[in-house]
């Protein structure tokens, strides 16, 4: 049997089509550079969180820290984390073996059986010294030791006190 046979339509170029493969290579380059731009972008923020605090309590929780630096010890904060959050409290390299951390909730309660006392201030701070507080300004608050056994990076996870 045959066919009728179709009226000819003028010829149009047609644009070049590409292969399933060639299209398929071309996808997975573009997510390759996605992901390398990426990582490249988000590398450093990532990379930045040499010291974490996680806080893994239902409180909100206000966290100080503590570290000897160079040549003298020197306390900061603060930094508010809310409940199965984290915090970058110290963003470069550790150097410190030990890393002292405070912590209070919301209604100025000490959240950490802490035993080593450093200096703090009720608003943000920085304070280089750990001797006077009182006779300095600053009040005299138990930290919590955290050896992060010379790692460059740690995180701590902050738990509920058991009762």
């Amino acid at each position: 049997m045959q066919h009728p046979t179709r009226p000819s339509l003028p010829v149009q170029p047609r644009e070049a089509s590409l292969s399933f493969k060639t299209w398929l290579l071309i996808a997975l380059r573009l997510r390759a550079a996605a992901l390398f731009t990426g990582a490249f972008f988000c590398a450093p923020n990532a990379a930045i969180a040499n010291f974490q605090v996680c806080n893994q309590t239902l409180d909100v929780t206000n966290v100080a820290i503590g570290l000897y630096r160079v040549d003298a010890w020197e306390t900061s904060g603060w930094w508010t984390i809310g409940p199965n959050q984290c915090a970058n409290v110290i963003e470069e390299t550790l150097t410190s073996r030990y890393i002292y951390v405070y912590a209070r909730d919301v209604f100025n309660n000490t959240m950490l059986p802490g035993t080593v006392p450093l200096c703090l201030d009720p608003d943000e701070f920085r304070i280089r010294g750990r001797e006077d507080c009182v006779q300095r300004g600053h009040i005299s608050a138990p930290f919590v030791e955290v050896d992060t056994r010379r790692s460059e990076r740690w995180t701590f996870f902050m738990q509920a006190p058991v009762n």
